[in-house]
């Protein structure tokens, strides 16, 4: 081996498909949906206006999608280890995004996902494409979004 090669393997040679995880929770609170909705520019009156939602079937205002994916990909950044975060070249992409169900000021939200594909990829620096189905959950075990993740990596 030469003197200036890695002999740790890359990440992407470490990942095993079908291997799971879950993230720790994160409650969603009413300063996150004021401030997304500043930072978003989306004020649409399901997400701000108590009233008029107060009157509506769910009752009550309902969180961004947005938000609750961008939470998701939080709590996914927040349980990567140093070696896993340095690794990452990209967030690639993201297919079949839904949102399953509604999220409330309130609601404690958590992350589970599956590894269910590695791509090789011809990349200056990045051996290859990690594919996770992935999925965000009420404490109660009600999906409100699945999708899958792609992210780039060494």
């Amino acid at each position: 081996m030469a003197e200036d090669e890695d002999p740790t393997p890359s990440l992407f040679e470490t990942a095993t498909v079908g291997t799971t995880e879950r993230t720790q929770g994160r409650t969603v609170t009413e300063a996150d949906v004021v401030n997304f909705a500043g930072v978003s520019g989306d004020f649409n009156h399901v997400h701000t206006d108590a009233e008029a939602m107060a009157d509506s079937p769910y009752g009550e205002r309902i969180v961004h999608g947005a938000f609750v994916f961008s939470a998701l990909t939080g709590l996914l950044w927040q349980s990567r280890s140093p070696r896993e975060r340095e690794a990452v070249v990209a967030f690639y992409g993201v297919d079949r995004l839904r949102f399953r169900a509604p999220t409330f000021v309130g609601d404690t939200l958590h992350a589970e996902l599956e590894l269910v594909e590695k791509t090789e990829r011809d990349h200056p620096t990045a051996a290859g494409v990690l594919s996770y189905d992935a999925e965000m959950l009420k404490a109660d075990g009600t999906v409100v979004l699945s999708c899958r993740l792609k992210s780039m990596v060494e």
